[in-house]
């Protein structure tokens, strides 16, 4: 985890996760999170046109964008390519870390256990991801799971609705919480970015205060 992409994540203490369809919607999506005040953004590769659409996204400027759902080291290596400066996978693997490493980006891999934390801490990450962090337990769980990992930070994602937001931020070990309220399915089917934009404002403005 690089200092650049902590302080990066510190400054709105949140990640919009975004699964898009079309690679048509990433300009206005990237120009609609950036207005909104998001400085970064996480890009799942679901979809036929995620390569294409972080592209895109990361060729705005206006953010941060990383690669999510990385199953891979050979997806890891396309999604760098693309322009991720992050990636993101929902569970630890050893060899997309050190892809991650080869590739000079900092990776942040899911963890459910404890087990999967001393793996990460095994292999010298300080962030992880918690997921799915609602069905877990929420931020209770996620109290309970930091407790004995005190250098760990997390980014929990997974169910996680705006009204939840604040209840993960008040963990200590949350550096960011990630979600896909602020950039729906929906959304982007109905070319909302008006939306888009106002639910980033509103979840930017709760999350640094």
């Amino acid at each position: 985890m690089t200092d650049n992409f902590a302080s990066v994540l510190a400054e709105t203490r949140l990640l919009p996760v975004l699964s898009v369809p079309s690679a048509a919607t990433a300009g206005p999506l990237a120009e609609a999170l950036a207005a909104g005040g998001a400085r970064c953004a996480e890009v799942t590769l679901r979809t036929p046109d995620a390569e294409e659409v972080l592209r895109t996204m990361a060729a705005h400027g206006g953010l941060t964008v990383g690669a999510g759902t990385v199953l891979t080291p050979e997806q890891a290596e396309r999604a760098v390519a693309a322009g991720a400066r992050f990636v993101v996978s929902p569970g630890f693997d050893p060899d997309v870390v050190e892809k991650c490493r080869e590739l000079r980006v900092p990776v942040v891999p899911g963890v459910a256990t404890a087990t999967e934390l001393m793996r990460a801490l095994r292999a010298g990450l300080d962030t992880v991801k918690l997921f799915p962090a609602e069905t877990l337990g929420g931020p209770a769980a996620l109290r309970a799971l930091a407790a004995p990992f005190p250098g760990m930070r997390f980014v929990p994602t997974g169910g996680i609705t705006a009204d939840r937001v604040p209840a993960y931020l008040g963990v200590p070990a949350v550096l960011a919480v990630g979600g896909s309220w602020m950039a729906t399915a929906d959304h982007l089917e109905r070319g909302d970015y008006a939306e888009i934009q106002r639910l980033t404002a509103l979840a930017v403005a709760r999350s640094v205060t």
